[in-house]
């Protein structure tokens, strides 16, 4: 039996309807780099400033090779230098390295929004665990902490994002490194003092 009155669905619906979703997300992704852009150039977001301020120690034992225990914190002071744009930041991890060796597990951080010409302390609690070393990483670290001084590295990577008004930027990729010296005798416990902690270095 035909069904000669049944109207017939077009052919190139489907295809119709592919071209317009492509032209859609087409649409958008370019009004959000145009909404960027915009942000770029109206207002010139200028990168935050990081740095260490604080230090404690709480296990560092380095004498079963090849593996380390390892507990530290470090408040971490970042600032938002412009006065007109927002920093959202997220999936941030932090992690400590030595002689550019990782002695602590990464460490998930909380999404973080930082309002315009403000600052904020971070004081994440890193290792808390045991981490395979090298014998170079477990040799170096027994021998500074018996000289009393330790070099390490407080690495922080992540996205970030800039919000001017309505306009928020896409996600950027941000990477900091802050080398710390710290004071540190055998078997000692908690806060150690800071002998050297310049400004972190920040790429985006």
């Amino acid at each position: 039996m035909t069904q000669e009155g049944k109207p017939k669905t077009p052919k190139h619906s489907q295809g119709g309807t592919g071209r317009s979703c492509g032209l859609c997300l087409f649409i958008f992704l370019l009004l959000a780099g145009a909404s960027a852009v915009a942000v770029c150039l109206i207002y010139r977001p200028r990168k935050p400033s990081f740095a260490v301020v604080g230090a404690a120690i709480y296990q560092l034992n380095a004498t079963s090779q090849p593996i380390i225990s390892t507990s530290m914190q470090f408040t971490i002071v970042t600032r938002n230098p412009n006065r007109r744009v927002s920093i959202f930041y997220d999936k941030l991890q932090a992690y400590v390295s030595y002689r550019n060796q990782q002695i602590t597990p990464a460490m998930d951080l909380p999404p973080l929004y930082q309002e315009a010409k403000s600052t904020v302390a971070l004081t994440p609690l890193l290792g808390s665990g045991t981490v395979p070393a090298s014998a170079e990483v477990v040799n170096g670290l027994m021998m500074d902490e018996a000289s009393g001084v330790v070099a390490l590295r407080v690495v922080l990577v992540g996205k970030l994002s800039w919000k001017a008004g309505a306009i928020k930027t896409v996600k950027y990729g941000v990477y900091v490194k802050c080398d710390v010296w710290v004071g540190l005798k055998k078997g000692a416990v908690g806060p150690v003092p800071l002998l050297g902690a310049p400004p972190c270095k920040v790429d985006i």
